[in-house]
Formats: structure tokens, C-alpha cells, sequence
């Protein structure tokens, strides 16, 4: 698969990693943007604030799949029901809310877990295959929340995270299995 990672962070640049080491063929873009028309999926992981200014300087990638990664920090537009509705409503194509809830920092221990952490998505119908092969990817087991009107709370979610790293635990990867299934 052809990946354009806007963001070259910890996000964006850890995925880019992984998934390069995954054979996929991965292009970072910065803030400095560039050119996105051969992609299949494009990866947002930006400051929340950095949105529409990140994306605006990405050619090709109108309509093109998208997964959002980015968290909301300080204020958000209150024009979108999520930044991945935001991010949707520039881009165009298919979105999937995905990565926000994992700690890039501790990318590189995912492959020595005793099993595959969960990541939680949301995503639209037509970005849920392609996002779930994504997330299994990059070392983690898919835990789809529901479609993309589900964003809003992964974003949300980010507060309970931050506070379970804060009261001891530090960054933490999380797992979720039905029953029999640890």
C-alpha cells in the first residue's frame, strides 16, 4: 500500500517506521507539505490546531482515504462534531479515527508484548478494511468502536489515558478480548 503521512512526529514518523518495515510504501510530509497524489491512505498526525494548515499544503490527496490520528489539545473547532469530521470534510474520501489512544513513545516495544495490544478505531464502511489492516500492521489488534460518528469520544477518550499514565503506570499499551481470549 502507498501511505502519506502528514506529520512526522511521534505519530506520524513511528507509524512510518513500522509500516515502511511492513513493506508498505511510506512518504512523511512535514509542515513544508508536498505532493500526496499516489497515496491509497492518507495519515493525519498533527496537533489538533494544526489541521486545516497541515492539509492545506498536501496536493492529491482530495477524496483519497484517511485515517486521523490526531488528539485534541486546548481548543478545538466547534464547527465539526470531531477532528475526524474536520479532517473529512477537507480531504473528502472515506475517514477512520485510529492511533489517538496509543503512546508512540513505546512504539518499538509493541513486537516484544506477550500478545498484540488493542487500538481503538472508528471509522466509516469504507475505510474500515483497510484501517483494521493498518492497525495489524503496525503490531496492534483492531478494536473497531463503530462507525465515524464514534470519533468524537476516542478523542475524548484521551483524558482517561493521560490520567492512567499519570497515577503511576506511565505509557501503557491496553487490551481488549472477549471472554477466553487473553
Amino acid at each position: 500500500m502507498d501511505i502519506v503521512t502528514v506529520g512526522r512526529g511521534r505519530i506520524g514518523g513511528g507509524l512510518a517506521r513500522i509500516w515502511s518495515d511492513a513493506g508498505h510504501k511510506v512518504t512523511t510530509l512535514g509542515r513544508d507539505g508536498g505532493d500526496g497524489s499516489a497515496a491509497d491512505v492518507v495519515l493525519v498526525a498533527v496537533p489538533g490546531q494544526a489541521i486545516a494548515a497541515a492539509v492545506a499544503n498536501v496536493t492529491g490527496i482530495a477524496g483519497k482515504l484517511t485515517i486521523d490520528a490526531t488528539n485534541a489539545y486546548g481548543e478545538r473547532s466547534g464547527e465539526f462534531p470531531s477532528q475526524a469530521h474536520q479532517i473529512k470534510s477537507i480531504i473528502g474520501g472515506p475517514t477512520a479515527k485510529s492511533f489517538n489512544t496509543n503512546w508512540a513513545m513505546i512504539y518499538d516495544q509493541i513486537g516484544a508484548q506477550r500478545v498484540r495490544p488493542g487500538n481503538l478505531f472508528a471509522a466509516d464502511a469504507e475505510a474500515r478494511q483497510v484501517t483494521e489492516q493498518l492497525i495489524a500492521d503496525a503490531g496492534f489488534d483492531p478494536v473497531f468502536v463503530g462507525d465515524l460518528d464514534h470519533a468524537r469520544m476516542l478523542e475524548d477518550h484521551l483524558a482517561l489515558v493521560q490520567a492512567v499514565a499519570s497515577a503511576g503506570l506511565g505509557p501503557f499499551f491496553y487490551r481488549m478480548a472477549a471472554p477466553g481470549q487473553l
